[in-house]
């Protein structure tokens, strides 16, 4: 469950009057702005549906109905060389014939050589199909006939070989041949199937009295229909053989000597779909193409095209065709791109971006997807859920900063959740796809502030509430602190609020439950706003000004523009209402000095973020914004990062611990990182190394209290754990400590 509200439209005072002011001096040039290292799209987890219009031996024609438009594309194989010669006098390069009809003139195009001809229909016959060079009619009586073009025209060939008193029933297949058509046909009563041998026109009746199964597949070798299957060149008067391979779905197209099934309508506990291919000589079942299903199309060059792919974002087409060794070879030949999902909240935090929304198309259900992405802002990886299937509720009426979200810079993000009774709490979610931690609050239109790791700063509707969730590890949450509302920050375990004096600061320790520091930063005001990222201070003294951060490291301060603003790792991000533009403040040396990042659209869009639309990485990390088209660039920040450090850790040894109930320290750090955790025995030896990368900016381990060799022994055990930053800025970290084996 979360909330979805919604952002407001926000109108300029006086944008009706100025677009309508005559301008009076040179038009103002538009801002130079950072290019996007990266633009990614929040994806439809359900893979792009595709419609195959025609096939060839040079490649296929295809739509993607879910796309918004109803183009056709063209994929071509790679590699394919076109035959010498191609034309009507050879039926076998019709394998690569496109036939568009407009009335009673069929257009016959050679995809890979360009060769055309034209057949004209007839007066009194009707266009039934069309197989590479040769198309099936029927005329006024009802008889077939095979047209193709010739020298002096259209050479008519009717079709002969029918049983007396047969009647088409409509039912033509092409695919897997260019020199064979099957058709169906009834006959006192039965229902029957036979091929056309569309180089003299005669039909041959293979499979008798098949009920009310048609679902014919042929190729030049074999005609199956249902379970049933004959040679297409055995003796007049043989019997078809039953197939009893065990297969789930209807059959697609025969490939060399397979039968190919898919399309289950109900698979199994656990079973997956699947491009099953049915050996027709030795009646046996394997798997041809795994977690294929969707389109499948018999091509004329006696292959297949299919669908398959173990998500919507690794989804491909792929061609089939016989192997050497009597089965199938599979290739891919076209990667399908995921549909695109509204975004409606963003996050970003310990190089990885959050996005909030609905991927499916299932009314409210909404969730987290995360993508990875280096130190530039480069995405490292595919999306991946990131959280339950989260139903959203209306948003307050007139709130208009709706989703409130947090990134927490260990994977997880914080979110309001807004139950039915009006009543608050704040989740956590994003270690998984099962859980939601969740605390609440007895409190209502509240706002969620910093957060870091395992604490959450949450600010009440109600006057003066004010309060630190804890998230710990598991699923429940707690409340930290209970206070009255002030300006307030969290960075890692410590809150920091106004001091006592003016323009000074306090550091409370959540662990320890006392005050730690306190920080004289200049500031001419108590400071209406606070925020803390490593050992940058920055305060406010309201909209208007002033503004500036403090660095603890250097006891230095330094004077950056006012208004509402985003801090992060030395420097401030914040948008101009006006102008749209998402400015960057870099005050890292000491002096501010500020760039513009992007140029945002006008329009607001209902997504959660600093101010709706962006998000900046606290962690060591870059800038995400939303573009006019609902995808997220990325910018990269180009400033120096802080030294790796330690912000928290959660290091209490585990009973046991066992493999079900292992040791799992958590150590929250300040930005990505790769690290070895050592174990070593009261003698110094080490018999356990774990190695992994931050979970975000977390080291996340687990031991069971085995060593290496799989031996477990009771005792003290020292860790010491080796972080390097990702970043490849700064010294590495190195922290040590003790957990027990019982």
């Amino acid at each position: 469950m979360t909330r979805s509200r919604r952002l407001a439209a926000m109108a300029l005072g006086g944008a009706v009057a100025l677009s309508c002011a005559v301008p009076t001096g040179p038009a103002q040039a538009a801002p130079s702005v950072d290019t996007p290292v990266a633009t990614v799209q929040l994806s439809v987890t359900q893979p792009t549906e595709i419609t195959y219009l025609a096939a060839g031996a040079s490649g296929f024609q295809y739509r993607l109905p879910g796309s918004g438009s109803s183009a056709s594309h063209w994929a071509d194989y790679p590699g394919f060389t076109p035959p010498a010669h191609a034309g009507p006098d050879d039926l076998a390069t019709g394998t690569d014939v496109v036939s568009t009809r407009s009335g009673t003139t069929v257009t016959q195009r050679h995809r890979s050589t360009g060769v055309t001809a034209t057949v004209e229909i007839p007066a009194g016959q009707t266009y039934r199909a069309a197989s590479g060079w040769s198309m099936l009619t029927q005329d006024a009586s009802g008889d077939p006939h095979v047209l193709r073009a010739a020298a002096d025209g259209t050479a008519d060939v009717p079709v002969t070989g029918l049983p007396s008193g047969a009647r088409l029933t409509g039912t033509y297949v092409t695919g897997g041949s260019v020199r064979r058509l099957a058709a169906v046909y009834t006959r006192d009563g039965a229902t029957s199937v036979g091929l056309v041998d569309l180089s003299d026109g005669t039909f041959r009746t293979y499979l008798s009295d098949v009920g009310s199964e048609t679902r014919v597949v042929f190729n030049d070798r074999w005609l199956v229909n249902g379970r049933k299957s004959i040679r297409v060149d055995s003796a007049p008067g043989t019997e078809p053989a039953t197939l009893t391979a065990s297969y789930l779905g209807e059959a697609q197209a025969v490939v060399g000597d397979q039968l190919l099934t898919g399309n289950a309508t109900f698979l199994p506990g656990g079973a997956t779909p699947e491009l099953t291919a049915v050996s027709l000589t030795t009646d046996t079942a394997r798997t041809a193409l795994a977690h294929a299903k969707g389109a499948f199309m018999a091509t004329p060059d006696g292959g297949a095209l299919a669908t398959a792919g173990p998500s919507s974002l690794d989804w491909h087409v792929y061609r089939v065709r016989p192997a050497e060794d009597g089965t199938t070879a599979t290739e891919k030949v076209l990667g399908l791109p995921a549909h695109q999902a509204p975004v409606d909240g963003l996050a970003l935090a310990g190089g990885e971006l959050l996005m909030y929304g609905n991927t499916t198309y299932i009314g409210g259900s909404y969730g987290f997807h995360g993508i990875p992405l280096d130190a530039t802002g480069r995405p490292t990886g595919l999306q991946s859920r990131r959280s339950p299937v989260l139903q959203p509720t209306t948003c307050l009426t007139g709130d208009a900063a709706c989703p409130q979200l947090e990134a927490l810079g260990d994977g997880r993000v914080a979110y309001l959740w807004t139950d039915a009774q009006g009543k608050e709490s704040v989740n956590v979610v994003g270690l998984d796809t099962s859980t939601i931690a969740h605390e609440p609050t007895d409190d209502a239109a509240g706002r969620l502030g910093t957060g870091t790791g395992r604490y959450v700063l949450y600010n009440g509707g109600t006057p003066g509430s004010q309060k630190v969730t804890d998230f710990p590890r598991g699923a429940t949450g707690g409340t930290a602190l209970d206070r009255t509302r002030t300006a307030a920050a969290v960075w890692g375990r410590r809150l920091w609020t106004p001091g006592s004096t003016q323009g000074s600061v306090v550091a409370y320790d959540l662990k320890a439950k006392k005050n730690v520091a306190t920080v004289a930063t200049g500031a001419p005001c108590t400071p209406s706003d606070i925020q803390a990222v490593n050992t940058w201070l920055y305060w406010s003294c309201g909209a208007s000004g002033p503004a500036g951060v403090h660095d603890r490291a250097t006891n230095r301060a330094v004077t950056v523009p006012a208004g509402p603003a985003r801090l992060a790792d030395g420097y401030l991000i914040r948008e101009n209402r006006t102008t749209h533009e998402l400015l960057l403040t870099d005050f890292h040396t000491g002096t501010a000095t500020t760039r513009t990042v992007a140029v945002l659209p006008t329009a607001d869009q209902d997504t959660g973020g600093s101010t709706g639309r962006w998000a900046v990485d606290r962690f060591g990390g870059n800038i995400a914004y939303l573009t006019d088209k609902r995808q997220v660039a990325i910018v990269t920040a180009g400033v120096p990062t802080s030294p790796l450090a330690q912000l928290e850790a959660q290091t209490d040894a585990a009973a046991g611990p066992t493999t079900a109930d292992p040791w799992q320290p958590v150590w929250q750090l300040n930005k990505p990182s790769t690290w070895t955790l050592t174990l070593s025995n009261s003698t110094g030896t080490v018999v356990r190394t774990l190695t992994g990368n931050s979970t975000a900016a977390a080291v996340r381990a687990a031991w069971n209290g085995q060593g290496d060799d799989g031996h477990r022994a009771a005792g003290l055990y020292t860790w010491k754990l080796t972080a390097e930053p990702r970043d490849a800025q700064g010294p590495g970290l190195t922290l040590t400590g003790t957990t027990a084996v019982n």
